[in-house]
């Protein structure tokens, strides 16, 4: 047997894992990432001097950094230390689901449009679209109504213009794929240098607040933000956006799994000619996929608005790009969307208090990091190679756009 057909047998075993062999794998890949960060740990510290009295022993030598430490900061760090006792939400337990939160939204806009076939680069660009309009638009809204009722109304209404503007904003690389046939991955990364160079031109001049020199909007009132639910104020974390990330996962999980629609981009991005063929809209299909996929790009900008800061300003963290791995994790599975991004979320919450409480240079702790996200998403990452290499089990495409085996009431 050559050693093409030997990877080629083992992309198809890989593809047909079923899902408790994926999680598996993925647990065995995430060890594997900690001992090799353990290594890796050693080995740096026993590169750099410290006092005796600093050091810590392993096999009768001495290390300057401890794997141990490390890695405990890392993970139980993130979770606010479950098990020292007098364990409080309202910690840095609540910066991991602020990053969650966060990183859901950005997940299921990626993962939508790798659903479909089409990469979109360009969450971080309507996140940023989305989340200018929302900070401009609810602060006229706070002139209308305020109080509980402000709350009431403008929250969703933030979501709503989030939503709006960001799906706007990914319309048009769609529109330029499905009628120009222009490479979406370029017009997606372009569109994210134009999208943070109009927000910082506006909130730098028309919407900037007249009493701070940085490039921000009008601060957000209170009540026009997400009320904090057993967090503290200072965690800027919301219990409602949370629910609203797990409402979100329901709902793009069963448009895709228990609807026409849902089917139309599943066939789509298995087997594009043959869903055109079955009668499937391909023009009609990337535009609302894409436009889908800034919406959600557009409500984690609206989140970070009125959730994190309280207004927009210049200079967005990566959350989009994040999102790129976090789809990439979950295997573009909404579902999982969710744990990969907790899994995110605590490597970036992390990564802080093993700064702080260690002395582990910042550098290594990136590398640590990625070497985690890469040896987990690397299974997934060749299981969708995999899938486009030999389309395994591809579900046929019956005439009339729906499933080949025929409806429920036959």
């Amino acid at each position: 047997m050559s050693a093409a057909d030997r990877v080629r047998r083992l992309l198809e075993r890989l593809v047909a894992a079923s899902a408790v062999e994926r999680i598996l794998i993925s647990s065995a890949a995430l060890l594997l990432s900690i001992l090799l960060g353990a290594v890796l740990v050693l080995v740096a510290g026993r590169m750099t001097t410290c006092a005796p009295s600093s050091a810590v022993y392993y096999f009768g030598t001495g290390f300057c950094y401890d794997p141990v430490l490390v890695f405990d900061r890392l993970f139980l760090g993130a979770l606010g230390e479950p098990f020292s006792g007098g364990w409080s939400p309202a910690g840095q337990f609540s910066v991991t689901l602020r990053e969650t939160t966060l990183l859901i939204f950005t997940g299921l806009s990626v993962a939508l449009a790798f659903r479909a076939g089409i990469f979109n680069i360009g969450t971080q660009g309507q996140m940023a679209v989305g989340g200018l309009a929302t900070a401009v638009l609810v602060l006229r809204g706070a002139d209308v109504v305020s109080g509980v009722a402000g709350t009431i109304v403008l929250i969703p209404f933030g979501i709503v213009v989030g939503a709006v503007f960001g799906g706007l904003y990914g319309s048009i690389p769609g529109l330029l794929k499905a009628y120009a046939d222009a490479n979406e991955v370029i017009t997606t990364i372009m569109l994210n240098f134009i999208a943070t160079g109009v927000t910082l031109y506006l909130v730098g001049g028309a919407f900037k607040d007249p009493e701070s020199a940085a490039n921000q909007t009008v601060p957000l009132p209170e009540f026009a933000q997400f009320p904090t639910v057993l967090f503290g104020g200072r965690q800027d974390f919301s219990l409602v956006a949370l629910a609203c990330g797990v409402l979100a996962i329901g709902g793009l999980y069963y448009l895709l799994e228990h609807t026409a629609f849902g089917y139309d981009i599943r066939t789509s991005g298995l087997q594009p000619e043959a869903a055109e063929y079955g009668g499937v809209d391909a023009k009609r299909t990337v535009v609302a996929s894409l436009t889908l996929s800034g919406a959600f790009g557009g409500v984690a900008g609206a989140m970070y608005v009125m959730m994190v800061l309280g207004k927009f300003q210049s200079g967005l963290p990566a959350y989009g790009f994040d999102g790129i791995t976090v789809s990439i994790l979950a295997g573009n599975n909404p579902v999982g969307v969710a744990f990969a991004a907790l899994l995110f979320g605590v490597l970036k919450s992390g990564t802080t208090i093993v700064q702080f409480a260690t002395d582990v240079p910042p550098q290594l702790v990136g590398v640590l990091r990625g070497l985690i996200i890469l040896f987990v998403a690397m299974p997934e990452f060749f299981r969708i190679v995999g899938r486009r290499v030999i389309d395994p089990g591809a579900e046929p495409v019956a005439t009339d756009g729906g499933h080949a085996g025929g409806s429920d009431d036959e």
